[in-house]
């Protein structure tokens, strides 16, 4: 199998670069370890899809345990990594919360004196946040006060609803900054997508084709333009010719027979914990000994606020109905650095309150506490969820397990982290500040979820990125610095998290490094 390119997964970061080397004329070989899922799979219009949840669509592959995922020892992390193999990648089971990083979230050392900063700057994506986002149909209300051009959006923005109205009404006495959601949802039909018809089950799928995933928006063009999109094959080695450039990925089938797909340039989007443990198993890319180290995955908290008046919280989207940027940027004075993101999202179905919070201990369950919680609860209920920043740590980190392996007998991954001090006076000003604005809006209860397990969906920072080879493992632009050939290009290389969902940077900072790599094809020297 000879390409010009390879690229092992085929989610959003994967879905940007190989689009635009087809379009540039180059043969692509894409390498996907899950199957593509077509909308009708997805139970989001069936009755049954709060239990399926709890299994087949589960984010947790732990949970999942399909033979195309691979299992993950998190036996010594305080967070849960979450995420999806299959064609589009783990976009076909997020929330689609759509946000741009903040400019001060890359000069986090220069404002804060911790971390380190990103090579380039806001202004330096922004063109890339731009074209991204008309490809995502991106819906939102442009002018955001919280970013210097107003993070502008190519599609109106979804409905507020009775939730964003009361959610609004408590921050607006505050006078604190809200803003309508963005999302990846269109707000009306965009090309290949649907109109969102609001059914709130986002997370397990969307069973309409509606919200924006790579599946839909970026590969039926890639396919047109001849990439060849492998699925059930499962990247095991990154191999190197005698020159030491990288030029071939080692696949197994799902029958578990070994092939080579060889190509000039080989691409990394594999997630922050699948990219790093590629190169570990091919002993790749360590000279500076931080490949898999500096894992961030934003610990995740939330509050929830039950009213008592029909708030018809159950409508969708299960994106983010409003956002607000209040404790964004770092004050000393709360007695930790940097902040956090909320996110106003609507409870969701009845199952949603089979357990929660009060007064710091875990209640409910199934049977009469479900159906009192439910009776009390449902259709009334709303959440903040807040996303702090999660500070580089090289202790938080993916190893290879010594005693757990995937179903073709490769070495698992060992998540190692801790939840830093910082992290935890973070998400308690915030919850704090939070049970205000629920009071202010007229809450009659409040629940507080201090910190949800199974919130590792934002995978970042294990193959960081800098000019020094000696302290990161890519440049600016994915090129890992000892194995010419070989890039990255998904979120293994933020230097740091920010406070928001990462999709957006992920899929612009994708766009600017392939587009670079095509400007630079003098560069792709014929594999040995």
């Amino acid at each position: 199998m000879e390409s010009d390119v390879v690229i092992v997964g085929a989610g959003p970061s994967a879905a940007v670069a190989a689009l635009e080397l087809a379009r540039a004329g180059m043969r692509i070989t894409v390498l996907e370890q899950g199957d593509w899922v077509a909308a009708e799979e997805f139970d989001g219009a069936r009755p049954e899809w709060e239990l399926t949840q709890l299994k087949r669509w589960h984010p947790n592959p732990n949970v999942r345990g399909r033979a195309q995922d691979y299992p993950i020892d998190t036996a010594a992390s305080d967070v849960n990594p979450l995420m999806f193999a299959g064609v589009g990648g783990a976009a076909l089971i997020y929330g689609a919360h759509w946000m741009r990083f903040m400019p001060s979230d890359f000069r986090v050392h220069t404002l804060d004196g911790v971390a380190r900063d990103w090579p380039f700057g806001y202004e330096d994506l922004a063109p890339f946040y731009a074209y991204v986002e008309e490809a995502m149909g991106v819906s939102g209300l442009s002018g955001n006060p919280a970013y210097p051009d107003g993070a502008p959006c190519p599609l109106p923005p979804l409905p507020m609803g009775k939730v964003g109205r009361r959610a609004a009404s408590g921050m607006n006495l505050l006078g604190w900054h809200w803003w309508p959601g963005s999302n990846a949802i269109p707000s009306r039909a965009y090309r290949d997508l649907q109109p969102c018809v609001l059914r709130g089950t986002c997370g397990t799928g969307c069973s309409d084709g509606a919200k924006a995933t790579p599946d839909r928006t970026h590969w039926p063009e890639a396919l047109a333009l001849g990439v060849r999109l492998v699925t059930g094959a499962r990247a095991a080695e990154i191999e190197t010719d005698g020159r030491g450039r990288a030029h071939a990925v080692v696949w197994i089938d799902r029958k578990g027979a070994r092939h080579r797909a060889r190509g000039d340039v080989i691409i990394l989007c594999a997630n922050g914990v699948g990219t790093p443990r590629l190169l570990l198993m091919s002993g790749l890319g360590n000279r500076s000994g931080l490949v898999g180290r500096r894992l961030m995955m934003h610990p995740y908290a939330g509050v929830m606020g039950t009213f008592d008046e029909d708030l018809e919280s159950w409508v969708g989207p299960a994106g983010q109905i409003l956002t607000s940027m209040q404790f964004y940027e770092t004050d000393a004075s709360r007695g930790f650095l940097r902040g956090a993101k909320w996110n106003c999202m609507p409870a969701g179905g009845p199952q949603s309150f089979r357990a929660g919070y009060t007064g710091g201990t875990l209640t409910g369950g199934w049977g009469g506490a479900l159906h009192e919680r439910v009776a009390r609860k449902f259709g009334r209920s709303f959440e903040w969820g807040i996303i702090g920043e999660d500070l580089p740590d090289e202790r938080n980190r993916v190893e290879l397990s010594e005693s757990l392996v995937d179903s073709d007998g490769l070495p698992a991954p060992k998540i190692v982290y801790a939840m830093s001090e910082n992290t935890r006076r973070m998400l308690a000003f915030h919850t704090a500040r939070a049970v205000e604005a629920m009071e202010a809006a007229g809450a009659v209860e409040t629940e507080v979820t201090p910190l949800i397990r199974d919130c590792g969906w934002h995978l970042m920072g294990t193959a960081v990125m800098g000019e020094d080879a000696e302290t990161s493992v890519v440049d600016q632009h994915g090129a890992v610095h000892d194995v010419p050939g070989l890039y990255i290009m998904d979120g293994s290389t933020f230097p740091t998290s920010s406070g928001v969902n990462p999709t957006a940077t992920i899929m612009a900072v994708a766009a600017r490094s392939v587009l670079r790599l095509i400007e630079a094809r003098a560069d792709l020297e014929p594999a040995a």
